[in-house]
């Protein structure tokens, strides 16, 4: 990464267990020296330090509290206080309400409550919070999960990344993705539920979110157990004019203004991958 560069690395993309080759959902983004780990799904922290050792992240932002998404706090926890880590201080954690006391229902072991306080700067979450993370601008809104959930939004040196966290298709998250350079959205659906709250995009609703909000590229992420990638990009391109791909582990993807273009940096398209005019 070049100095000024602003990228996104994928370090997993299962749902909603890990799969031998793929950890749960979790990203790093890299911005001007600043790394923000987004999402800590089982098997990120170990993905992770390929790229920073924990105390050279500057924050970790968590989009919701299911277990694909969180679960590596817990052993994050046990890294930044009781290993070979050596915080200077704690780790800003930027979490939906309550994320303290659910780690430290999860750690506690006797009658007295376990520090994740010594471990993580917690700052909860609300539609609409604001934080500047070193040269990293995140904005989260509330998002439909049927329990508090986020999406953000990253911007640094006049670039921006929408990450939908786990969602259904709703106006916040359009309107947080307007514009935006590159939607990394989840589309862990096969199909919308006949009955009851829809709560995942389907390939079609990812396409549809991009569109309205005028994104420049679509990367697929958190593609569930009842499609392939490939058939989630196939679908999400045939409703979306711009570049789709696929959130493949260990991608880095350089985060730019063009448009229409693959959003892999500096590397060859798998077959998933669908650019403009390809398919």
């Amino acid at each position: 990464m070049t100095s000024d560069g602003f990228q996104l690395t994928v370090l997993g993309s299962a749902t909603p267990y890990a799969s031998e080759h793929n950890p749960c959902s979790g990203y790093l983004l890299t911005g001007a020296g600043t790394r923000v780990w987004v999402d800590a799904g089982s098997g990120t922290l170990a993905r992770l330090q390929r790229y920073a050792r924990l105390d050279e992240v500057d924050a970790i932002w968590i989009s919701h509290l299911h277990a694909d998404h969180t679960a590596d706090l817990l052993t994050a926890y046990y890294a930044a206080l009781f290993a070979d880590i050596r915080l200077a201080a704690p780790i800003p954690l930027y979490g939906p309400p309550g994320i303290a006391d659910r780690l430290a229902r999860f750690l506690t072991n006797g009658p007295t409550r376990s520090p994740v306080e010594a471990a993580f700067a917690v700052h909860e979450l609300y539609d609409g919070h604001e934080a500047r993370v070193g040269e990293l601008a995140l904005t989260s809104r509330a998002v439909e999960h049927g329990m508090p959930a986020f999406a953000l939004r990253a911007e640094a040196g006049g670039r921006s990344l929408v990450y939908s966290g786990d969602s259904a298709p709703c106006a916040n998250l359009t309107e947080l993705a307007e514009e935006c350079d590159t939607l990394l959205c989840e589309a862990e659906s096969d199909r919308a539920p006949a009955e009851g709250e829809q709560t995942h995009h389907t390939p079609e609703d990812a396409a549809d979110t991009a569109t309205a909000a005028r994104v420049g590229r679509l990367i697929i992420t958190h593609v569930g157990r009842f499609l392939t990638p490939g058939q989630a990009v196939t679908r999400a391109a045939a409703r979306f004019d711009g570049a789709v791909d696929y959130a493949e582990p260990g991608e880095v993807f350089s985060i730019d203004r063009s448009r229409g273009r693959s959003a892999r940096s500096g590397q060859s398209m798998r077959p998933w991958g669908v650019p403009l005019g390809g398919r």
